[in-house]
Formats: C-alpha cells, structure tokens, sequence
C-alpha cells in the first residue's frame, strides 16, 4: 500500500501521526531541546499543506488578504512585546526561532494558520449567519489560546510577567481574532479545505497533551 502526500485522507493521516510522534518528542527529555527547536519548521509544514490544499489556488485577493493578516499580526505582536500595552508585559524565548525587534518572525504565520482553519471550519460545518461565524470562528481561536498559553511557557514559546497570564491577553486575542474574520467575510472569502479540521484538532490536542504533561 503506497501513502500518497497528495492525497488528503493520507495527509490527514500523516497528520496525525506528525503531532502524536511531536508529543513524545516533547515529553522525553532526551529530544525536548530538538522537539522545541523545530517548532517554526513545523508551522511552515502546516501552512504549506494548508495552501496546496485550498480549494481556490487562483484568488490572488485570498493570498493578499492573508499576507496582510501575516504582516499585521506581526506588527501587532511586536507592538505588544515592546509596550506591554495589548496582551499584557511578556517576552518571547527561543521556541518559535529568529526574531526581530524581539519578536518570533513566524509570530504572523501561527496567526494565519489559526484564523483560516477556524473560519474554514465554520465555514464548511455550519450554515450559520455572517455574524454567528466570526463569533464562533473568534471563540475556537479564543479556546485555543487558553489551552496554549499553560503549554507555551514550557516549551520556550513566550512568558508573561510574574506568569499569571492577564485577562486582557484573551479580550485581545478575541477582538484581534473578530477583526481578521470580519476581514475575510467582507471579502467575500470563501475557504476550503479538506485539512483545516485536522490541523486545527492536531494542535488543539497536542498543546492539551502538553500542558498536562509538561512541568
């Protein structure tokens, strides 16, 4: 039996497997530091796959809008890290790679892989209003964060100060998370894609997993 990376049932396998074998790295001492180090790698695989599989390669206004999600969440998170003024005072480690202005130049990647995957979900497993779609699309990325800021600061991603992670850290990721959905919806943005379920439940499970196991 031959496993296909073009076939999307395969990639959803592989997938799988990708973050259960991602999980242990990160869990056994021994390959911890190599697990962490290949964190941006593994982004960059994910947003890879995500776009050789969506379903409108042609709409240069889709790729636009993306880059534009990209480099603002950049920025966005940059300002954060120097004016401790939007998610509350924190600082980037080494787990998310190279950095400018101290912060993870892959920052704007992360972003865009949560924000398509949620609206691609909404998208193709409700027949919900506009309205209803940004607010569950926002409230998936909001979960998602919730889980992931016990599991960041074990693996070097970022910590806040005095480590308490503040409240206005998930009012922003909320209202951030509203404002590029409503962008995407009033540009008519229509995502799909076969894979945007499992990466998204791929790394739900693999930061529950490792906020539990991690010390």
């Amino acid at each position: 039996m031959k496993f296909s990376l073009t076939d999307y049932r395969e990639v959803r396998k592989f997938f799988i497997i990708f973050y259960v074998v991602g999980t242990i790295g990160m869990v056994l001492p021994l390959t911890q530091a190599l697990f962490i180090r290949l964190i941006p790698y593994s982004l960059l695989l994910n947003i890879a796959y995500l776009g050789y599989f969506h379903a409108d390669k042609k709409s240069l206004k889709t790729v636009l809008a993306f880059i534009g999600i990209a480099v603002l969440s950049f920025f966005i998170e940059m300002i954060g890290v120097e004016s401790g003024l939007i998610f509350g005072t924190y600082a980037y480690g080494e787990g998310l790679g190279l950095k400018w202005h101290d912060t993870p130049l892959i920052i704007g990647v992360n972003w865009v892989i949560l924000v398509y995957c949620s609206s691609a979900i909404l998208e193709q497993y409700t027949r919900w209003k506009t309205t209803f779609k940004i607010l569950a699309a926002s409230t998936l990325m909001l979960l998602y964060d919730v889980v992931l800021e016990i599991a960041a600061p074990k693996m070097d991603m970022w910590v806040f100060n005095h480590e308490e992670v503040p409240m206005a850290n998930y009012v922003a990721w909320f209202v951030i998370a509203a404002l590029f959905h409503t962008v995407i919806k009033l540009l008519k943005i229509n995502i799909k894609n076969p894979l945007a379920l499992t990466v998204f439940a791929c790394q739900f499970v693999f930061f529950i997993l490792l906020a539990m196991l991690l010390k």
